[in-house]
């Protein structure tokens, strides 16, 4: 199979589900717990990311390295209640400071 035919059954899938969710009746969708489990999907989702991203190695060895002092600074900061812009700026400063310095 070409990568081309793969882009076009991945767009074409994405398309269908996408119109599956159109279709579905609103009364199944419409609960508290539905919205609340909605709601709470995409934070799941980009914090499973994140950590994928940041502590898988080669071979799916657990990886320890600049990236997760990154992390360390971008939560520190979060309970710090700082903007996001600036976490998002802090973590990479300090994992580019670190892979500078040779360390990770």
């Amino acid at each position: 199979m070409s990568r081309w035919t793969i882009v076009l059954l991945a767009g074409t899938l994405g398309y269908l589900v996408k119109l599956a969710g159109y279709l579905v009746p609103t009364r199944l969708v419409a609960g508290r717990r539905t919205s609340n489990i909605v709601a709470l999907l995409p934070v799941a989702l980009l914090a499973a990311l994140t950590v994928v991203q940041t502590f898988a190695g080669r071979g799916g060895a657990l990886t320890v390295d600049a990236r997760a002092a990154g992390i360390g600074a971008a939560v520190v900061l979060l309970l710090l209640r700082a903007n996001f812009l600036v976490v998002v700026i802090a973590a990479a400063v300090v994992a580019a400071l670190l892979r500078a310095a040779g360390i990770g």
